[in-house]
């Protein structure tokens, strides 16, 4: 079990950072707006897959090289905490511009459907750095990986069904309160301001 302290940290971080719109809760917008909730849930199914491998391949790849090579635990602290910054300022630098996906091209068959979630996850290489960046700072090599891994994979699965829920349920109302003004802007802001202090704090614990 990772440390209450820790939790309290990956929580909000992580929230906020799966409820800004990106290529998956935009997709998940537009497909609920298009062919419905209901058949959106098959695209979930398969996002949710594919973050659970990336996450799972992140912590017990960069774990086994903590527990090998201890030496090193520092500078991938303070790698991961440069990167995680790295992230923030491009956050913060963001123009909010939502992505835009051509539901025309879209295939309501259930296969299609995962296959299409799934790609989208592991084939995204901001998804991977941000992983192998967060996640393994948040596991104690000294203790079993296995139970801590699941807590934060729980907590992975969970914030990322609600926000793609959210988006495919919000449909027309979600896209417009998200087009005025600088409504992406400041959520990209606030996760991109946690962002950094998550850095800066895994870069000096």
């Amino acid at each position: 079990m990772p440390d209450y302290a820790l939790l309290a940290v990956f929580v909000p971080t992580f929230f906020f950072v799966s409820i800004t719109p990106g290529m998956c809760m935009t997709l998940a917008m537009t497909l609920g707006m298009s062919i419905g909730v209901r058949k959106t849930l098959w695209m979930m199914l398969g996002e949710l897959v594919g973050v659970a491998l990336v996450a799972i391949a992140a912590v017990l790849g960069v774990a086994s090289i903590m527990l090998n090579y201890p030496q090193i635990f520092d500078l991938l602290k303070w790698v991961g905490g440069a990167y995680l910054m790295y992230i923030g300022i491009n956050m913060w630098r963001a123009k909010g511009k939502m992505a835009v996906i051509d539901s025309t091209q879209v295939s309501t068959r259930r296969v299609s459907l995962i296959s299409q979630g799934f790609i989208t996850a592991i084939a995204n290489p901001k998804g991977w750095a941000f992983m192998i960046s967060l996640l393994p700072p948040f596991i104690n090599v000294d203790k079993p990986v296995g139970p801590q891994l699941a807590v934060l994979l729980s907590i992975i699965m969970l914030t990322e069904s609600l926000s793609m829920l959210a988006y495919a349920s919000g449909g027309k109302s979600l896209r417009l309160f998200l087009s005025r003004g600088d409504n992406i802007r400041w959520m990209n802001r606030i996760a991109g301001s946690l962002m950094m202090l998550v850095g800066v704090w895994l870069a000096l614990d």
